[in-house]
């Protein structure tokens, strides 16, 4: 597949499979043998629906924004931020009703059509302070 069959993608993921909550998508774009390198969970698309699941359940207005989709060859960058409503238990955290922005950077190598490997890198120390669990640096 081509860089720009591939950016469209994991576009669609982000756009479709996750904002508009269609996830029966994502057993079109993520592979059976899907690892991510980076986030706790199980390999494999049900690893990874079960991973989207629980932001979900903890913030089930989450939204995510592309602000840039690169791609070349079989990889494929994306950069952003998603926002969110802490409106439910995330990472054993019970709601705290807060509103958060997390940003973000991933990267995607695709085979075939389908994300077969991931790497994020995630502000997870800006979510725990948005959460108030944890103490901004001074």
């Amino acid at each position: 597949m081509t860089s720009e069959q591939n950016k469209k993608i994991v576009r669609s993921m982000f756009e479709e499979g996750m904002n508009q909550k269609k996830f029966s998508l994502i057993d079109e774009v993520i592979a059976q043998d899907y690892v991510n390198h980076d986030m706790p969970g199980e390999p494999g698309v049900e690893g990874f629906k079960k991973m989207i699941r629980g932001f979900f359940d903890g913030f089930p207005d989450m939204h995510i924004r592309l602000d840039e989709v690169i791609g070349d060859g079989n990889m494929v960058a994306t950069r952003g931020e998603w926002t969110g409503t802490h409106s439910g238990t995330f990472m054993g955290i019970s709601a705290t009703g807060k509103k958060v922005k997390v940003k973000y950077i991933d990267m995607w190598r695709l085979e075939n059509g389908k994300g077969v490997e991931n790497w994020v890198q995630m502000d997870i120390t800006g979510l725990m302070q948005q959460l108030g669990v944890m103490p901004a640096m001074a």
